[in-house]
């Protein structure tokens, strides 16, 4: 059933814990009217869905802009295209660390805000989904005995550690470039400022700090199934003109496989990040 957000947003929820669709339509988002009510409902919802929106290069940057501040990629560009085609992303191999649960920035002291990823080409065979979970809700159901244990816990996450994932024998050229970008320690629950708490897992995550080796694998492997159970997981299903934004400080996200060579192609913006780790 459709319902509205204060009265002018339409809704559409998708899961019970995870996913949401909106329904204005271009102008109305463009103009930032309901700017404040989808910031409120990405935080509240991890993902919000804007079907068949169809927004230009220059319509997804404007409406970014309108939720906060943009954040450029690296090159200083506004816009990034998720392709595999390595002649439109020569980084593309990068991406294939995507394939594994992981949420964006985790080498970073403040993480992005947000992603807002729009569909430009799709598999023609199918394929190519995009899974979300919800790691709010994750934390919030594990028992008392769990969030206490695992509230002081803190875990080292890497680039090189995802790379192992994809590349378990990489070139040492590779390894060493991986690795120059650094590893961090990180809470393996992050207290927000607004007091909600959520987990901090994923394929950058190698180990856990003054643990067994066996024993922090183990707990980072049980987390990461706890939060991926299906009662936290949304799974979009694209179609060409979606744009699929969601909260990177309350979720993680993965591709589903797809032919490296269908010519799926995607593109990103971000907002800037708003609260360091904590």
């Amino acid at each position: 059933m459709t319902t509205t957000t204060e009265a002018t947003l339409p809704t559409r929820d998708l899961t019970e814990r995870i996913g949401t669709e909106v329904l204005a339509d271009k102008g109305a988002l463009l103009s930032g009217v309901h700017a404040a009510s989808i910031r409120e409902l990405l935080e509240a919802r991890g993902v919000l869905v804007f079907p068949k929106i169809g927004f230009t290069d220059e319509e997804q940057i404007a409406f970014t802009e309108t939720l906060g501040t943009l954040a450029p990629e690296r090159d200083g560009a506004a816009v990034y295209d998720v392709t595999l085609d390595t002649s439109v992303n020569k980084q593309a191999d990068y991406l294939k660390g995507s394939f594994y649960w992981h949420l964006d920035g985790t080498m970073n002291e403040v993480p992005i805000l947000a992603s807002l990823l729009a569909s430009k080409v799709l598999p023609a065979d199918g394929g190519g989904d995009t899974e979300f979970c919800n790691t709010y809700a994750a934390y919030d159901t594990l028992s008392d005995d769990d969030k206490q244990q695992l509230a002081s816990l803190r875990a080292v996450h890497s680039a090189w550690n995802s790379l192992r994932y994809y590349d378990p024998e990489p070139e040492f050229a590779t390894l060493q470039q991986m690795m120059a970008i650094g590893e961090c320690e990180l809470p393996v629950v992050w207290t927000h400022r607004s007091g909600r708490k959520s987990l901090i897992l994923g394929c950058t995550a190698s180990h856990i700090v003054d643990m067994d080796y066996t024993e922090g694998t183990k707990t980072l492997v049980r987390l990461r199934d706890w939060a991926t159970q299906p009662q936290f997981v949304y799974r979009h299903r694209w179609s060409v003109g979606d744009l699929v934004m969601w909260d990177n400080t309350g979720t993680m996200h993965r591709a589903r496989p797809y032919d490296p060579d269908s010519g799926r192609a995607l593109r990103r913006t971000k907002l800037a990040g708003e609260e360091p780790f904590a």
